[in-house]
């Protein structure tokens, strides 16, 4: 991924998060993520969330690691 992909990370997370209605802490359980790490990459502070992480969140969000970054 490249600097402007890392930075829309989160941003994309969080838009398709609330697309579903889930907050943060719904989505995190869901997705089996603490809180704060799920919060730290919306907000940008984790710019590049393990594997494992980005795994997971994908899988809660019914969509392929391909479609979050693109």
């Amino acid at each position: 991924m490249d600097r402007t992909q890392v930075n829309k990370l989160g941003k994309k997370i969080q838009k398709l998060r609330k697309e579903t209605g889930l907050s943060q802490d719904e989505f995190a359980r869901k997705a089996d993520v603490p809180y704060t790490t799920l919060t730290k990459i919306e907000t940008g502070v984790i710019k590049k969330p393990s594997v494992f992480v980005v795994a997971k969140i994908v899988k809660a969000l019914g969509i392929s690691v391909d479609d979050l970054i693109k």
